[in-house]
């Protein structure tokens, strides 16, 4: 039986990724980085596979591909 996916918040984000929280947002934008997902009312966070996937191949990850 797969692991359910994890969800983690921008302080996991930014320290995996070595990015600054202005870089991950302009990259969201861009849709170059994985979007969040709303958790609650006013919480957010990131699929951890989506980031994984993203620090395997940050050039090759686009939006319309996840």
């Amino acid at each position: 039986m797969p692991e359910p996916d994890r969800i983690i918040r921008l302080k996991t984000v930014l320290a995996r990724t070595g990015l600054s929280r202005s870089t991950i947002y302009r990259k969201i934008t861009e849709g170059t980085f994985p979007a969040q997902i709303k958790i609650s009312i006013n919480g957010a966070g990131w699929r951890e596979s989506e980031v994984n996937q993203w620090i395997e191949n940050p050039v090759a990850w686009r939006t319309e591909d996840h």
